[in-house]
C-alpha cells in the first residue's frame, strides 16, 4: 500500500488554526444560546401573559353583544381563538425542551399554578395556554407560535463572510509564521547541493532572528574553510607535483635499466594521479550558473581523452540535453571510465569489454557503463560510494585512492541526481549515473 505524503508545515499550520476557529465559533454559539434562552424565556412568557389578560379583560369587560364580535375579530385579525376548557380534551404536551420548560414555569408564576402549556388540542396543533376566569376555565390558541425562532437566511450570510474572513486571516497568519522557517529550508537545501545561499534575514522574533544568525555565521564558517581548503590543497599539490616532476626528469635523464626506470615512472604517476584525485574530491561546488550540454558529446570528449583499449559499444541517444556543469559532469565521466579500465577486465581474457548507453528515463538522463569484470557484492555499493574505500582486491591488482566514484557521487548530488552501482547481465558492475532533464 502506498504511503500518503506528509503534508507540509503550512498546511499543518492552517488546518491546526481552521479547527481552532471552528470549534471556538462553535462554543461561542453555545454560549450564546445559553445565555440568550433565559431572557428570550421571560420575553416569550410576557408575550403570552399580555395575550391571556388583554383575553381575559376583553371577555370580563365587554358588551355581551359585542362580545361575539370581539372574538371574531381577535380570531381573524390576530390569530387568537377562545375556547372552554373540557376535562375530556385531548391534550399534546410541548417537548421536554429547556426553552419550553423556563416559559411554562414563568407562565405558572404569573397566571397561577393550574396554567398549561400544549402544543395540541383534539388535533388542532398550535399554541395553546389555559387560563380561568372566575370558576370557568378556557383555552387561548395562538396561531402565531411565539416559541418559534426567526428562521431567516440572513445570519447564514454573515457566517459565510465570518468564516471566509477567518480562513483569510488564518492563511495569512500561516504564512507570516512559516516564511522563516520555509526560507531556512530553502537555503538549507541550497547548502546542502554545494552551494553558498543568500543570506537569511536577521529580523523578526528573537528565536526566528536567533536562527537565522547562526545559519548565516556557520555558511559564512564554511564559506572561510572552503577557501582555506583550496590554498591548503593548491599549496599541496604545487609542493607535491613539483619535486614528482623533478623526479620525473630525473629518471629520462639518468641511466637506468629500462624496467627499473618504467616501474619508478609507473609509481611516480600513480602518486601524480593519486594527488588529483585528492584536488578533484575537494574541490569546491562551482558557483557560475549551470549551461545547457549535450551529453552525447560530453561521452564522445571523455571516449576521446581515455583512449581505451577495449571492446566497445556506444549507443547515445542524441540531442539529449540537460541543465549542468559541463566540466563536473565531464570529470565524472573520467572517473567512471578509470574505473572500468582498473577493475572492469574480463577475468578470463583480460580484456576491457565496455557498454556505454546514454539514453533518458522519464523525467531523467541515464549515462550506463557496463563492463564485463568480476563485479561486487550488494553489500559493498553503499560502501564503494564513500570516500577512501575500495573494493575487492580480487577485482583487480591496482590500488586507487578510493576515491572515484565517491567523486562521482559527489557530483550526482550537485546535480540533484544519484549514482546508482548494479550488476550486470550475465556478469560485470554496471554504474548508472541519473540526472535530473529540466
Amino acid at each position: 500500500m502506498p504511503r500518503l505524503a506528509s503534508p507540509t508545515l503550512f498546511w499543518r499550520t492552517f488546518l491546526l488554526i481552521a479547527l481552532l476557529i471552528a470549534a471556538s465559533l462553535v462554543a461561542w454559539l453555545q454560549s450564546f444560546r445559553v445565555f440568550e434562552r433565559e431572557p428570550r424565556a421571560q420575553q416569550i412568557a410576557q408575550q403570552i401573559v399580555s395575550i391571556v389578560n388583554i383575553t381575559r379583560s376583553a371577555l370580563l369587560y365587554s358588551d355581551p353583544d359585542t362580545r361575539r364580535e370581539l372574538l371574531a375579530d381577535l380570531a381573524d385579525n390576530e390569530g387568537i381563538r377562545i375556547v372552554p376548557l373540557e376535562p375530556a380534551d385531548q391534550v399534546a404536551d410541548f417537548p421536554d425542551w429547556p426553552l419550553v420548560k423556563l416559559v411554562s414555569a414563568q407562565l405558572i408564576e404569573r397566571l397561577g399554578p393550574g396554567t398549561r402549556m400544549a402544543s395540541a388540542v383534539n388535533g388542532v396543533s398550535g399554541n395553546w395556554v389555559s387560563f380561568n376566569i372566575d370558576e370557568d376555565a378556557y383555552w387561548v390558541y395562538i396561531e402565531r407560535d411565539p416559541l418559534a425562532r426567526d428562521t431567516g437566511t440572513r445570519w447564514v450570510a454573515w457566517a459565510a463572510v465570518a468564516m471566509t474572513l477567518s480562513l483569510l486571516v488564518a492563511v495569512a497568519i500561516t504564512r507570516v509564521v512559516n516564511l522563516p522557517l520555509k526560507r531556512l529550508a530553502v537555503a538549507a537545501r541550497e547548502l546542502g547541493t554545494g552551494h553558498t545561499p543568500a543570506r537569511l534575514p536577521e529580523t523578526g522574533p528573537r528565536e526566528i532572528r536567533t536562527v537565522n544568525q547562526s545559519f548565516n555565521r556557520m555558511v559564512a564558517d564554511l564559506a572561510q574553510l572552503e577557501q582555506d581548503r583550496a590554498v591548503l590543497l593548491a599549496g599541496i599539490s604545487h609542493d607535491l607535483r613539483t619535486p614528482l616532476t623533478r623526479l620525473r626528469l630525473e629518471l629520462d635523464i639518468n641511466d637506468l635499466p629500462v624496467s627499473t626506470r618504467d616501474a619508478m615512472i609507473g609509481d611516480i604517476e600513480q602518486m601524480d594521479a593519486i594527488v588529483g584525485q585528492f584536488l578533484d574530491y575537494a574541490r569546491a561546488a562551482p558557483q557560475q550558473p549551470r549551461e545547457q550540454v549535450d551529453l552525447a558529446e560530453l561521452v564522445e570528449a571523455a571516449l576521446a581523452r581515455a583512449r581505451l583499449d577495449a571492446d566497445l559499444q556506444v549507443d547515445a541517444e542524441p540531442g539529449l540535453r540537460i541543465e549542468a556543469h559541463a566540466t563536473e559532469v565531464s570529470r565524472a565521466l573520467d572517473n567512471l571510465l578509470t574505473n572500468a579500465v582498473r577493475y572492469g577486465r574480463d577475468p578470463d581474457s583480460d580484456r576491457l569489454q565496455l557498454r556505454i548507453e546514454v539514453h533518458r528515463d522519464d523525467k531523467t538522463a541515464v549515462i550506463d557503463v557496463s563492463d564485463q569484470g568480476p563485479g561486487i557484492s550488494p553489500g559493498d555499493v553503499d560502501r564503494l560510494t564513500r570516500p577512501f574505500e575500495r573494493g575487492d582486491t580480487a577485482r583487480s591488482g591496482t590500488r586507487g585512492a578510493g576515491l572515484g566514484l565517491a567523486i562521482v557521487a559527489r557530483i550526482a548530488k550537485l546535480h540533484e541526481g544519484e549514482l546508482r552501482l548494479l550488476p550486470n547481465v550475465p556478469r560485470g558492475l554496471r554504474a548508472e549515473l541519473r540526472l535530473p532533464v529540466r
